[in-house]
């Protein structure tokens, strides 16, 4: 299943942390938490203990497309295994654990994670169950707290709402905060004769529609109707759009004024009911 903004010919990121589920409950949050990975370039996925087994029906629909990071996805029966091969991992929870441990936001953590990865280590993000979270004793097992800066008095996200804000500070970051794409540059801006030429065009056809009540303001009023214009940046396909605008009303007008004087005379030649008897 693929959807929009999908497109199976960019190559995938794989040089990424390894994010670990620590026994999900629901196959829906695992597709979810799958989904969000792959929308930021996360491929490697490890689930300790999943309630509902493995594979799951619910994961592969959630996940949205993102089946080739379900497909190579490893289980583990508890977390110590999921850990073993790894350098750095951080643990995400939203609780004060009383650990002497650095708690850092996900930005500081892909920052981390960036220069650990770069000097060959490997690094792991773990996320707990969606009802309870990490236990004290898992989050002991890392070496650092993740957390996020969110409502203390309702501080609770779903497992794949973690997952994204995660990881999309990560991708921020590896990416360089590069988007997917930019305005397109397909016309040329406007030259100053283009612009002075539909100035002139506007300001005529606004002298004719008694625009400017004032003689006094006027300059006033057309170098601010001009500074308009000139903050937008016009292309030459917008002052082509402009001129065919102005056209437009101005002929719409001149119909409409056209129609009402002939149906003012059609009145006028029409004799009152009654009109020459005796």
């Amino acid at each position: 299943m693929s959807g929009a903004g999908t497109d199976s010919t960019k190559p995938w990121p794989e040089n990424g942390p390894v994010v670990i589920l620590v026994e999900p409950q629901l196959g829906e949050n695992i597709g979810s938490a799958v989904r969000a990975m792959g929308n930021f370039g996360l491929t490697r996925l490890r689930i300790v203990n999943p309630r509902e087994g493995w594979p799951n029906p619910k994961a592969v629909t959630f996940a949205s497309g993102a089946d080739r990071i379900l497909d190579n996805a490893e289980i583990f029966p508890d977390l110590r295994a999921a850990l073993a091969d790894l350098n750095f991992v951080a643990a995400a929870t939203a609780r004060e654990r009383g650990m002497q441990k650095a708690v850092l936001g996900a930005d500081a953590v892909a920052v981390e994670t960036a220069s650990r990865i770069a000097g060959g280590e490997q690094v792991g993000l773990v996320f707990g169950r969606e009802r309870t979270g990490l236990y004290t004793e898992e989050v002991s097992l890392a070496d650092v707290i993740l957390t996020l800066p969110v409502n203390p008095a309702f501080a609770s996200l779903n497992l794949g709402m973690a997952v994204a804000v995660v990881a999309y500070e990560w991708f921020k970051l590896a990416s360089g905060g590069a988007l997917p794409f930019q305005q397109p540059d397909r016309y040329p801006i406007a030259d100053k004769a283009d612009l002075l030429a539909f100035f002139d065009h506007v300001e005529r056809e606004l002298d004719e529609a008694l625009f400017f009540r004032s003689p006094e303001k006027k300059p006033v009023t057309i170098r601010n109707i001009r500074n308009i214009f000139h903050r937008v940046g016009l292309t030459r396909q917008d002052i082509a759009t402009l001129h065919g605008m102005v056209a437009a009303l101005v002929e719409g007008r001149r119909v409409r004024e056209a129609r009402t004087a002939a149906r003012l005379e059609g009145r006028s030649g029409v004799p009152e009911e009654g009109a020459g008897e005796n």
